[in-house]
């Protein structure tokens, strides 16, 4: 199988150079196969949203290089990365940031049309993309009319909408209670498998983490198999 992530010898560090010097990542190293799904497990503060943030392009590294798809994309113009995010990097926060003024559905039409997409088949991807979460039926509905586990799927669904190569998520269950985060995690696995997308998924959440393919974990700045 051929990688579609790989961060190589990535550092991060704050305040580069002064005293009150912060390093976050020391040289950690991860690859991810295609179709392959990876738990990443994480102390608090110990800079797995800086991780996740290197790898979809939304941060450079202070040294390292991060690879999608074959290709080096560590140094790239401020364009082609936005580009890149939006064709080739799906993103799932712990929070669904659904845009409020508008219906679940026109969240996952909107990323589709600022990508290029006609309105008609962004609207077709969107509803079949609903349908595969089983929140079709609440598609005319604005996020305050849905409920926390609705809200999620629809932001799973937006994430996918450009049919990404990867998928990027960062405690994408944490802000849900026991039994909704068990079923919105069941739907998230179900879609990803289905799409055959790779995903690096952040969780504190052992239980979850283990229903992955490979379980990793971060700490001191380094990452290690877990466990």
């Amino acid at each position: 199988m051929s990688e579609a992530l790989k961060l190589e010898k990535i550092e991060k560090g704050y305040n580069l150079g002064e005293p009150g010097e912060v390093s976050v990542l020391k040289g950690a190293n991860i690859a991810i196969e295609r179709g392959e799904v990876v738990a990443l497990v994480a102390p608090s503060g110990a800079g797995k949203s800086t991780l996740l943030h290197i790898a979809g392009l939304l941060d450079t590294p202070s040294a390292g290089t991060v690879t999608i798809g074959g290709e080096d994309v560590t140094r790239l113009s401020d364009r082609r990365r936005t580009a890149l995010r939006r064709s080739k990097i799906g993103f799932i926060y712990q929070f669904h940031h659904l845009l409020p003024e508008f219906s679940a559905l026109e969240n996952i039409v909107l990323p589709q049309l600022a990508n290029g997409a006609g309105q008609g088949a962004a609207r077709a991807r969107a509803k079949e993309l609903l349908a595969r979460v089983g929140v079709d039926h609440r598609s005319d509905h604005r996020p305050a009319e849905l409920s926390g586990g609705e809200q999620q799927r629809v932001a799973f669904c937006r994430a996918l909408a450009n049919a990404p190569e990867v998928l990027l998520a960062d405690e994408p269950t944490g802000n849900l209670d026991p039994e909704t985060s068990d079923r919105v995690f069941g739907a998230l696995m179900e879609l990803v498998r289905d799409t055959g997308l790779s995903a690096l998924i952040a969780t504190h959440n052992i239980e979850l983490a283990h229903r992955m393919d490979r379980v990793v974990r971060l700490d001191a700045g380094v990452i290690a198999p877990f466990a």
